[in-house]
């Protein structure tokens, strides 16, 4: 469910796990083809379908490209039509549809970040974005890209042989979020004192509790006024009490990802609370607040995998 590859086993990040040295080289990484990194495909395929659609919320012409690339994905569909039962198919109708709606309102929040003076983009756990190439961002905008190297030389070689060309400056960091990811990002030119916008799209929910606060802690610590970062957090008490559901039962039965496998399934913190503890502004919603305000996306159903989603966003005032 989620744009990264870290993995559900990760200690708290930066304080071990991998360093440089250490880390797998891509080929034994594994690349996009196991674990959570698969989930990264799944988005891609779900960006696919929803980039053919008549009323697409998001475009995305190289998802199905790297859908395609990877053994694992290569007999998916990437449009509606491939799909027997269409829009009525949990995974491939509103569970994608859910991933269109999501890149939609991330797209809208970079943008918006960046229309307000930000030019540093950063993607924790980036795995199969491409919105160093979808987005109309200024020339002088630089995207930074983190994820484990494996994933990266995969998407790096799909865009090759597209031929793709990034509209902003592109930096891939290939680093695990569980080493220093913070000296590789300064190294690839970050500047902490620059406003920055920083996504974590549908990465924290692998992450043990402690670490996603570390990540939060991190992130407060990198950006000056002026600078935004928006995450998707799930607020249920028992992941568990949904393995049924029609959304989680037909990943599994469809393309043998379990989520909840994936998922880490201890308590989470209250990021929100902790940033505005810190001086951020912050407003959580729910999908179907968007779904909503754009006409199409998924809406509340019983025993639903959906229901303790939120997409928080939030902006450290400037001086």
């Amino acid at each position: 469910m989620s744009e990264t590859s870290i993995t559900k086993e990760s200690p708290h990040p930066g304080t071990g796990g991998e360093t440089a040295a250490t880390a797998p080289r891509p080929a034994e990484a594994g690349g996009v083809d196991g674990g959570v990194g698969l989930t990264a495909l799944l988005v891609a395929a779900a960006r696919a379908i929803e980039t053919h659609r008549h009323d697409s919320l998001a475009r995305d012409v190289h998802a199905e490209h790297f859908v395609r690339a990877a053994p694992a994905s290569a007999d998916w569909p990437v449009r509606i039509g491939q799909v027997p039962e269409g829009d009525a198919n949990p995974l491939w109708g509103r569970f994608a549809r859910y991933f269109g709606l999501r890149t939609r309102v991330l797209d809208d929040f970079v943008l918006g970040s960046v229309h307000d003076g930000a030019r540093q983009v950063v993607l924790l756990g980036a795995g199969l974005d491409t919105r160093a190439f979808r987005l109309d961002l200024p020339s002088d905008c630089v995207v930074f890209e983190i994820d484990r190297a494996g994933v990266l030389a995969f998407k790096q070689q799909v865009l090759t042989d597209l031929s793709a060309a990034p509209r902003a400056k592109r930096v891939p960091v290939p680093v695990d979020l569980r080493a220093d990811w913070v000296t590789a990002l300064t190294s690839a030119g970050f500047d902490p004192a620059a406003p920055s916008v920083w996504l974590a799209e549908g990465l924290l929910f692998y992450l043990p509790g402690p670490a996603e606060t570390y990540l939060i802690d991190t992130v407060d610590r990198l950006t000056t006024g002026g600078s935004a970062l928006a995450f998707e957090a799930k607020l249920e008490k028992d992941l568990l009490a949904y393995r049924d559901s029609a959304i989680y039962t037909a990943t599994r039965e469809q393309i043998g990802i379990d989520l909840l496998d994936l998922f880490d399934l201890g308590p989470r913190p209250d990021s929100a609370g902790h940033l505005r503890a810190k001086g951020w502004s912050t407003s959580m919603h729910t999908p179907f607040d968007f779904t909503r305000r754009h006409g199409r996306g998924p809406l509340p159903e019983p025993n639903d995998a959906l229901e303790g989603n939120r997409w928080v966003f939030a902006h450290k005032p400037g001086p």
